[in-house]
């Protein structure tokens, strides 16, 4: 079933100015600028050593330039999609119907490096409402070609996810589908009493999936709402972004035990942001 969280997808409505405030954000360059010709789609792609980050602009005609504009439109720029990988994507895809869902066809797909050439393909399985439930999601398997990794991470820079958050009005109904159709381990079920909120924990390829279970108004269940990523010095990385112009809080300790986090305000393209470092034990 589904492998890794994948990649997450940002919509920007101007590719260049985000791929250079993120630059300042994570500390190190994009690793891919790319174009979908057959979606009217460009991209640029940061990757880090547990999944990757997309930054997503319409540059032509297509059904991917139709998504990236109308969701631009509708609520602006921000976090639009989490994709979820698979090592069989037909296997994948059986299972799901085993379970009484309708699918459509496994699409192929492919990208192109602009600064070298480089292509990859991909096979994309695009999911129903019913098992995205609001959040664009699909499940990808990388078939030919890999993207480089970022060789200079240090401690001040970002060096992997270590969770996404999801907003929900109905945490069964979410389990229902990431634990018994996606088969994502569920770590943790849990009401914080001081918040009287339900908090859940999903955990694949060394990220957490945070799930909070809060009363909303949108027809659709969940939401993706934030991003916090993991630094080996949250001080060096402090520095960093201060020293980059970049607007950031003051350290503190984080809700999890031996943690220091702060969050990033300016930069992100509507995408909250939080950086974390683990403190030895």
């Amino acid at each position: 079933m589904t492998s890794k969280l994948d990649h997450l997808i940002i919509a920007v409505s101007d590719l260049d100015k985000a791929e250079k405030n993120y630059k300042k954000v994570f500390g190190v360059d994009p690793v891919w600028r790319g174009e979908h010709k057959n979606l009217g789609t460009a991209n640029v792609i940061f990757n880090f050593k547990n999944t990757y980050f997309e930054l997503l602009a319409s540059n032509g005609v297509g059904i991917g330039a139709d998504f990236v504009d109308q969701t631009l439109q509708e609520s602006g720029e921000g976090l639009i999609g989490s994709v979820f990988g698979s090592k069989d994507i037909e296997a994948t895809a059986a299972s799901i119907k085993n379970k009484g869902f309708l699918l459509g066809d496994i699409s192929n797909g492919e990208g192109i490096n602009l600064k070298n050439n480089e292509v990859r393909k991909w096979k994309n399985l695009f999911l129903p409402p019913e098992l995205t439930r609001g959040i664009f999601t699909f499940i990808i398997e990388h078939t030919e070609g890999t993207l480089p990794m970022s060789n200079y991470l240090d401690s001040a820079t970002i060096n992997k996810l270590d969770h996404v958050v999801i907003n929900t009005n109905d945490a069964d109904g979410l389990i229902d589908i990431y634990r018994d159709v996606f088969n994502i381990r569920l770590a943790l079920d849990k009401v914080i009493e001081h918040w009287k909120t339900r908090i859940l924990f999903f955990r694949l390829n060394k990220t957490t999936i945070e799930v909070i279970e809060q009363e909303h108004d949108d027809h659709n269940p969940d939401k993706l709402w934030g991003l916090a990523w993991e630094v080996e010095s949250i001080e060096d990385a402090h520095q960093r972004l201060t020293n980059e112009g970049v607007e950031v809080s003051e350290i503190k300790k984080g809700i999890k035990e031996r943690t220091m986090v702060a969050t990033i305000k300016s930069h992100t393209h509507n995408v909250p942001t939080l950086i974390i470092q683990h403190l030895a034990e």
